[in-house]
């Protein structure tokens, strides 16, 4: 099933959770220095969601079933090669120069806000952040397209696009996602592929849009705890994510920050 956002007080409710995810973000930077453990930023950013926001971490406990245990933790902490769902470590401790995903979803009154931002402990590479920014640029473009009558494939291929050109690759494994009151839902948005391809958007229909930008190769692995996904070449890895919805002229990005407004 297709997630869409059809009444006000959806509407309201999907405002309410993003703007909660954003401000975890927007809160936890300032802790993102060397020497700070993955372990030390979850807790963080968990008693922020639990205690000051009154939300559920929705990465908590997630996923299971067949073989594989639950997601252990309550954001993701994906560090340099880790292209997503890093599990926050006592043992790793960041180095001057990393670059870090923190990817954030929460549950606000049965509503998800799912958002991620790079952020950089001390000084990071010119690489790094020029990884970083197209990225971050990629995923605007794919949004910039967002509308009633424009198809996925459309999104794709502005994000594939504007990271080819920049001699960067797309991971083709993960893919943004209908989220509302449930955390993965249809329309699998995929971050490459041909215009004019693929479901066509309706007003009303909520999803993300989150790429995941290689400096080296697209290919990826999954490690033996069964969530990580790292880069087979061990080159680094970027990702940023919106939450947003398609309104009938255009889109509204629920999880906008205020560096972003």
């Amino acid at each position: 099933m297709v997630a869409k956002v059809e009444t006000e007080i959806d509407i309201l409710g999907m405002r309410e959770a993003g703007k909660c995810a954003a401000s975890v973000l927007e809160m936890i930077g300032e802790h993102v220095q060397p020497g700070v453990t993955t372990d030390h930023l979850n807790q963080i950013c968990h008693d922020f969601i639990v205690n000051e926001l009154e939300c559920i971490p929705a990465p908590l406990n997630y996923g299971g079933g067949g073989g594989q245990m639950p997601f252990p933790k309550s954001i993701c902490t994906s560090v340099n090669h880790v292209v997503c769902h890093g599990i926050p470590s006592p043992a790793k401790k960041l180095k001057n120069g990393d670059a870090l995903n923190i990817d954030i979803t929460v549950i606000k009154n049965g509503y998800h806000g799912d958002t991620s931002k790079m952020f950089f402990a001390g000084e990071a590479s010119i690489l790094a952040k020029r990884l970083s920014k197209i990225t971050q640029e990629c995923m605007y473009k794919g949004i910039e397209l967002v509308k009633p009558g424009a198809r996925l494939g459309d999104i794709g291929h502005a994000i594939q696009s504007h990271a080819e050109a920049n001699r960067f690759s797309v991971v083709r494994e993960f893919c943004g996602h209908g989220i509302a009151k449930v955390f993965h839902d249809e329309p699998q948005v995929l971050h490459y592929g041909r215009p004019g391809t693929g479901v066509v958007l309706e007003e009303g229909m909520s999803f993300t849009i989150e790429p995941m930008i290689n400096a080296g190769k697209r290919n990826i692995k999954i490690l033996p705890d069964q969530w990580t996904a790292v880069t087979k070449d061990h080159k680094l890895s970027a990702q940023w994510e919106h939450t947003l919805m398609v309104t009938k002229d255009g889109f509204e990005i629920f999880t906008l920050r205020q560096e972003e407004q």
